[in-house]
């Protein structure tokens, strides 16, 4: 028996719970995931490698905080800190992810754009984070951040994926560059609060069909442009058109008005999610290509080819780093 399951049952032994259990499958996560019975229904209970103390526990600090904001993510039912056991609202095993998969072209349209609008609401947010003093208005996509993702990708791809370092020497040095120019551009950006994860695996449809955030624990300050990029590029097949990328970022930029958020300007938008897809993308690759190895979560692997694309037509669109569009150029 595993130590994560172990520690669940003597919680729930404690509670006198029924003794129903069943353990689901995160996709990357260090935490481990079970539906258990809950006073006659069920809810899930997430269990961390290790105990907590309440105060410093993110998941459920950003709950509260998404929670003030009328954010839709599951109730806190009970947490448990020396076991490191957090019980939740069960919202069910619809994926937005799987649901669009299955769905129509337009009902899949639908879905996105009910997801994007989820967005400006996160971002509305940033005001209550910092007066709430929460732990997600005290992390930030800084440069050391960011530069830490890119630096991962590097590792992670040519070394661990690819098996050989990037060369020439001189090409690797001329990239650091370009990726401490751009994280330094994207960190003077970061001004609005971001679910960090924001994608189709970690939004759901409760019975009514209505989407709900899960996930949400890593919550920090970052561009506008971060979660939007995150969920309209993530683990695509094929790259979408720059037509359907700009037209979601005018309902994007709309919405926010809606909701009173400073306007923005379409052109200076749309470079700065440009400039936001070439780190996260690459964040990605290196993400997808730890997996694969490290992890035997081959399934990451058709998403890298589609990564680099993506960031390459970003590359070229902003006419800037010519080392980073000549490094692209020779993994594709």
């Amino acid at each position: 028996m595993s130590d994560f399951l172990s520690r669940l049952e003597k919680y729930l032994e404690r509670r006198s719970e029924s003794a129903a259990i069943e353990q689901l499958t995160p996709d990357a996560s260090t935490r481990e995931y079970f539906r258990v019975g809950w006073n006659g229904a069920s809810a899930i209970a997430c269990v961390y490698p290790e105990g907590f103390i309440e105060a410093e526990q993110s998941y459920l600090d950003v709950t509260k905080l998404f929670a003030s904001a009328g954010l839709p993510v599951a109730k806190v039912l009970d947490f448990d800190e020396r076991l490191g056991v957090i019980v939740i609202e069960d919202f069910g095993d619809r994926i937005l992810r799987d649901e669009m998969q299955e769905a129509s072209a337009g009902k899949r349209e639908e879905l996105i754009v009910k997801a994007i609008d989820l967005i400006p609401q996160i971002q509305s947010a940033t005001g209550l984070a910092f007066e709430s003093g929460s732990i997600a208005s005290k992390l930030k996509f800084n440069s050391e951040k960011l530069l830490w993702e890119l630096n991962f990708f590097k590792e992670h791809y040519f070394t661990t994926f690819k098996r050989q370092p990037l060369l020439p020497p001189d090409l690797d040095a001329a990239l650091t560059t370009e990726f401490k120019d751009l994280c330094a551009e994207l960190e003077s950006k970061a001004t609005v609060l971001c679910h960090r994860d924001f994608h189709a695996a970690n939004l759901m449809l409760d019975g009514e069909g209505s989407l709900k955030i899960i996930d949400h624990q890593d919550a920090r300050i970052g561009s506008v442009a971060y979660d939007l990029v995150s969920f309209l590029l993530d683990r695509v097949t094929e790259p979408p058109t720059a037509e359907w990328l700009a037209e979601k970022r005018r309902h994007f930029i709309k919405e926010r008005i809606k909701l009173g958020l400073d306007p923005l300007d379409e052109q200076a938008f749309a470079e700065e999610f440009r400039l936001q897809t070439i780190q996260r993308c690459l964040k990605a690759v290196g993400t997808f290509s730890f997996q694969s190895v490290k992890r035997g979560k081959t399934y990451f692997i058709p998403f890298i080819n589609p990564m680099f694309q993506i960031v390459l037509r970003a590359v070229e669109n902003l006419e800037r780093f010519p080392a980073l569009r000549k490094t692209i150029v020779n993994e594709l």
